[in-house]
């Protein structure tokens, strides 16, 4: 993934830059000593000295270390760890017995051996490094680990968000089809408006609400169009207003579908067939933020819970506004009295 690449890519950057400031030390140190050129045999007598280490570090970076320390066989990494160092400074011990013998040309450079360290020391040496190799491994792995984590995370809540976004009631529409199929022979007309009504209502759902924030103006439309379509089932009885400045500020957006939850809920739980019944919406913008008051006249027991009774329930309502605005980003009030119910929604805006 993208993530995981971006990471190796800083963790390879890191030792390059590492190992090349250990390369040209001894450029570094000739120039700090105002040398006029640089002694290449000084530098060569101190690169054969790093060349054990470097080879290790190689070995154990993009072998051992890669193969098992993510797959956490830690008995095998530190048996090849180990075997690699024990390996290579055997060969270099080999090969110091060689220049002492061979003299001419590599005989002149016996002095600039591999290391000038007892064997012991190299392996001690080695395994430091190797250690903080690890350690920064590890230190990467887990920067990978956790924005993998994150990203899943992220993927999850999205999911989750689409999800909570449909949810909204499906019998509405089986609901809504049934009224305009009744109304076909008592008015044509106002069939067919109701049919274009939830045409509308269906292409917001299914396109514009795929988008994270939609206009605010766009998201009232939706909810007018639904207050007339629910007007179809209920007589004058049913008081339903809708009140929004009538110029709304330009560009402001919000959440799709996320006010139609209250909506719905205002007539599933506030509404009756035998008695007065209102429902009253207000939406205003000021300060960066938008209110929307929801209230309507209620009709349940004392104990039920209107919103958790239906829609997708208030637990669901605050966990989509949770995943939104983070806690603490929002304000939701929930103000019942026995005949009446009333939600204080206050969310932050933003500009398209």
């Amino acid at each position: 993934m993208k993530i995981g690449n971006k990471q190796a890519i800083g963790e390879n950057l890191l030792y390059l830059l590492v190992w090349s400031a250990i390369i040209l030390v001894p450029v570094l140190n000739s120039q700090m000593l105002s040398e006029m050129h640089v002694d290449l045999e000084a530098a060569w007598t101190v690169w054969r000295q790093i060349i054990p280490y470097l080879t290790i570090f190689l070995v154990h970076n993009y072998l051992i270390a890669a193969r098992y320390l993510p797959r956490r066989k830690y008995g095998k990494y530190l048996f090849f760890t180990l075997l690699v160092i024990v390996i290579v400074f055997s060969a270099v011990e080999l090969n110091e017995h060689y220049l002492d013998a061979s003299g001419g040309m590599f005989h002149a450079f016996r002095t600039a051996s591999f290391t000038n360290h007892d064997f012991y020391w190299n392996i001690v040496f080695a395994l430091f490094m190797n250690g903080t190799n690890s350690a920064i491994k590890l230190f990467y792995q887990s920067l990978r680990d956790e924005q993998q984590m994150q990203f899943l995370t992220q993927e999850n809540l999205r999911a989750e968000m689409e999800t909570l976004k449909y949810q909204i009631n499906p019998h509405f529409f089986m609901n809504t089809l049934n009224n305009i199929h009744a109304l076909i022979d008592i008015d044509g007309e106002a069939a067919k408006s109701a049919v274009i009504d939830l045409s509308k209502m269906m292409r917001y759902v299914l396109y514009d609400s795929e988008r994270e924030t939609i206009s605010l103006a766009a998201d009232i439309q939706f909810l007018k169009n639904y207050i007339e379509l629910m007007r179809i089932r209920y007589t004058d009885r049913v008081e339903i207003t809708i009140d929004y400045p009538s110029a709304l500020p330009d560009g402001v957006s919000i959440p799709p579908l996320l006010l139609i939850v209250f909506v719905e809920n205002a007539f599933k739980h506030g509404v009756s067939y035998n008695r007065k019944s209102f429902i009253r919406i207000t939406i205003s913008c000021a300060d960066e933020q938008l209110t929307a008051v929801i209230r309507n006249s209620r009709h349940t027991v004392a104990d039920e819970e209107p919103l958790r009774s239906g829609g997708i329930g208030l637990e669901n309502v605050r966990k989509r506004l949770e995943l939104t605005y983070g806690s603490g980003g929002y304000t939701l009030d929930l103000h019942e009295e026995s005949d009446s119910y009333t939600v204080k929604l206050v969310i932050p805006i933003s500009h398209a």
